[in-house]
């Protein structure tokens, strides 16, 4: 699955996380369509709160967008 969050206050910078069965959630940051950072974290809820923490991304901007 991938969740992604887009808030007008966050640009120019994206967030996704996707998920791997096999070894946890990866958290990218893109900028301008450039991927300037990224986590790999255990679970869904870890990688929301790094977003929050390090980013400032809003828990509630997260959505998903794939299955």
């Amino acid at each position: 699955m991938k969740w992604r969050a887009e808030f007008e206050s966050l640009d120019p910078r994206k967030f996704e996380i996707e998920e791997d069965p096999v070894v946890g959630f990866y958290f990218y940051v893109f900028e301008d369509g450039k991927c300037i950072g990224d986590q790999l974290q255990d679970t869904l809820d870890v990688a929301i709160q790094s977003a929050l923490d390090d980013y400032d991304v809003p828990k509630d901007a997260w959505r998903k967008v794939e299955k």
